[in-house]
């Protein structure tokens, strides 16, 4: 190992001197040996941000060069592992420690006792490539883990064993005497390789009304989710991970209070996963860290999140990222910058942070795999812009690179309206590209649909003003029938509830249905007013409330078709 010496120390940013290193290399620090990463080279100098509390590490402290990026271990027993942001698992460094992390405790990434049954899919005398899937291991119930071939490395199998096996075992050698093991290490600012990058035009089902139809996200595509405290961040991206017909999740805590992070690691692994009936921890890898864990981890927590989510896209898994949120991971950019002297750019922030969101969220997509398999990684970040101000940089910059914008509102929230996003501010670039799938697999009326349901919504919103000035009894009969219709549509379909067993999840044929049935009502509703009846005569006709509570309802098909009857025979007569 190079051996270097610290020069100076300011926070989690070390000088070292004497120390030849490459940029990102991962070095330990002082007498504890504490983990870092090189982040400048200048002259004699190289600087290091230090992944650990720097207290008490002096000038003269040797520094050593371990040679290697900062790379995450990619094997069987990532699923419902809890790690920290540069993947040493916490409950092994709790059982090292205690409760408090020491410095300079290492655990490796994937327990090394545990054995694993190993199947082969290939054979002796085939030939391999990187990406290609050596065989197949059971990780959890529900995982199916597809061990693959790293990368960069080919070669004819010469020997191939099954049987059980810890991951350092050697279960395969190629001809060039590659030595084959259950994982492998890849570096975590380095996207993984694919043959293709694929159109977004495969619509993520998340079962959130207002989610699914109005601003929908593509499978590889990229959402932000920006609000103030309270307005229901983590318990939309619950949702998703819960619901969205992902296969793999992969939760980044980063930056958030340790209050909050406790909730999500208690709450975690009593989810049931509404698929299997077994606990969600069974296709879902963790990573948390804390507002109070050292910065340069949180700044390597989002890369480490995104390459296990990568790894699982390449054995052909749909996979749901969520970090949570990346207004933490860009204050982390932001300290390190400062301790670096480097020119601030809006707000104290690095002048690289739009180029440093970009690189993240371009690595989201849907692809095919080296291996031929179609995969993908969505990419959901929460935004916590202070004070709910969404013209500060983050959001902004955040923007400009996703296509999807769900933007949460106090006041809808304060209304007890959830999910509380508002229509008016939200939006997603992927309805075109969508339109297709839609159309064939629901129903050929649905984009039409939903144009209709935002028409209403955006009229509304702009007779709203005059309501507030003149009060509603001032406005035309017309009007006030379509604030009513507006109502329904709020009420009825965009309003959710995620704790109610049957409405916490809304299939697209449901989905279709309710909003078939609010046009429906509408049409009857304009009919009847056409022939004279005055609008509180239409909204008092009975079985409006019971459209309303369709939604609580599993089976009930029957039952709209009953009130839908009803309500015709009511408004525009037999």
């Amino acid at each position: 190992m190079e051996v270097g010496k610290v020069y100076r120390v300011s926070g989690p940013v070390v000088t070292a001197e004497g120390l030849s290193a490459s940029m990102y290399d991962v070095v330990r620090v002082g007498e504890e040996g504490l983990m870092g990463e090189v982040i400048g080279i200048s002259g004699e100098k190289t600087i290091i941000q230090v992944y650990e509390d720097t207290s008490g590490i002096k000038p003269g402290e040797k520094v050593e060069n371990t040679g290697m990026p900062l790379s995450v271990e990619l094997g069987p027993g990532l699923i419902s592992s809890i790690y920290d942001g540069v993947q040493r698992p916490l409950p092994a460094l709790q059982d090292l420690t205690g409760d408090f992390i020491a410095r300079g405790i290492y655990a490796p990434g994937l327990d090394r006792k545990a054995k694993w049954d190993f199947s082969p899919a290939v054979a002796k005398g085939d030939r391999v490539n990187g990406g290609d899937i050596l065989g197949i291991v059971q990780e959890s119930d529900v995982v199916e883990h597809r061990i693959l071939v790293p990368p960069r490395v080919s070669g004819i199998v010469t020997e191939i064993n099954e049987g059980s096996f810890t991951v350092e075992d050697t279960v395969a050698i190629l001809d060039d005497g590659t030595e084959l093991k259950l994982y492998h290490k890849w570096p975590v600012r380095e996207p993984r390789p694919i043959k293709e990058k694929l159109p977004p035009n495969v619509p993520l089902i998340t079962g959130q009304r207002i989610l699914d139809t109005l601003f929908p996200v593509a499978k590889g595509g990229t959402a932000a989710i920006p609000g103030p405290f309270g307005s229901g961040k983590t318990v939309t991206q619950h949702q998703l991970a819960k619901w969205s017909d992902t296969e793999i999740v992969v939760y980044i805590g980063c930056g958030e209070r340790g209050n909050e992070m406790t909730e999500v690691l208690e709450e975690f692994p009593e989810l049931e996963d509404p698929k299997t009936g077994k606990p969600l921890m069974e296709r879902t890898v963790l990573i948390a860290n804390t507002s109070n864990m050292p910065v340069a981890a949180r700044e390597a927590s989002v890369y480490t999140g995104i390459t296990i989510a990568e790894y699982y896209r390449d054995m052909g898994y749909d996979v749901g990222l969520m970090a949570d949120s990346t207004s933490r991971w860009a204050e982390a950019m932001r300290e390190i910058s400062s301790r670096l002297e480097e020119m601030p750019g809006e707000e104290g922030y690095p002048a690289y942070l739009a180029s440093r969101l970009a690189e993240f969220y371009e690595r989201a997509g849907r692809v095919v795999t080296l291996n031929g398999k179609v995969g993908s990684v969505s990419v959901i970040g929460a935004v916590s812009p202070p004070g709910g101000d969404f013209s500060e940089p983050v959001t902004q910059n955040t923007l400009r690179i996703v296509k999807v914008f769900w933007a949460l509102d106090a006041k809808l929230a304060a209304r007890r309206h959830f999910p509380a996003i508002n229509w008016l501010q939200s939006y997603s670039l992927y309805v075109g590209g969508l339109k297709e799938w839609y159309d064939k697999e629901v129903s050929p009326e649905w984009s039409d649909l939903r144009e209709w349901a935002m028409g209403i919504l955006q009229e509304e919103a702009d007779l709203q003003e005059i309501v507030q000035l003149v009060g509603s009894d001032a406005l035309p009969e017309n009007q006030r029938l379509l604030l009513e219709v507006a109502r329904l549509i709020r009420e009825m379909y965009l309003q959710q509830y995620a704790y109610h067993e049957v409405d916490t999840f809304c299939d697209m044929k449901k989905q279709y249905d309710m909003l078939k049935a609010i046009k429906t009502f509408s049409e009857y509703a304009f009919s009847a007013l056409e022939a004279g009846k005055i609008v509180d005569e239409i909204i008092s006709v009975k079985g409006l409330e019971e459209l309303i509570r369709v939604k609580f309802e599993k089976d009930y098909k029957a039952r709209l078709e009953t009130i839908l009857e009803e309500l015709k025979s009511q408004l525009v007569g037999a």
